[in-house]
């Protein structure tokens, strides 16, 4: 005897996970993780052979951007991160008013702000490129 149809399928219910109090909670996850790999960075972007952490934790961060859209199918998952990530390391690279900085003028500092924010701003950049084309519509002849 075939399976009594209830007039939905598969496709129709939502999925779990799907509505916008976890979209909500997924986004601010991906502006967190963005901003704590800038505090973790910010103090630890000297450790190392020369400007290799550095560097790293720049790749690191446009990965996030990268796999933070892929994972939402959204524009949002890749520059939250990089909201968040520049948000908090300009914060903690400029300097109090006693003159004190965490991020020093050396080449391993410099490598993780601008290069960071470059692959920040590239993450993002990316995902909006790959998620907000516009939709072709086909022509029925």
């Amino acid at each position: 005897m075939p399976p009594v149809r209830t007039g939905t399928s598969e496709g129709d219910r939502p999925g779990i996970g799907a509505g916008p109090a976890v979209k909500f909670g997924a986004y601010l996850a991906l502006f967190l993780l963005g901003a704590v790999q800038a505090l973790l960075g910010t103090f630890q972007f000297s450790r190392g052979p020369g400007s290799l952490v550095a560097i790293c934790f720049a790749l690191a961060i446009l990965a996030t951007c990268l796999l933070g859209s892929w994972g939402m199918r959204a524009a949002p998952g890749g520059v939250l991160p990089a909201a968040g990530w520049i948000g908090l390391s300009v914060l903690l690279g400029t300097s109090t008013s006693g003159g004190s900085v965490l991020v020093t003028d050396t080449t391993q500092g410099k490598w993780f702000l601008f290069g960071g924010t470059i692959c920040a701003a590239g993450g993002a950049v990316i995902s909006f490129a790959k998620w907000t084309r516009p939709r072709r519509r086909r022509l029925v002849r």
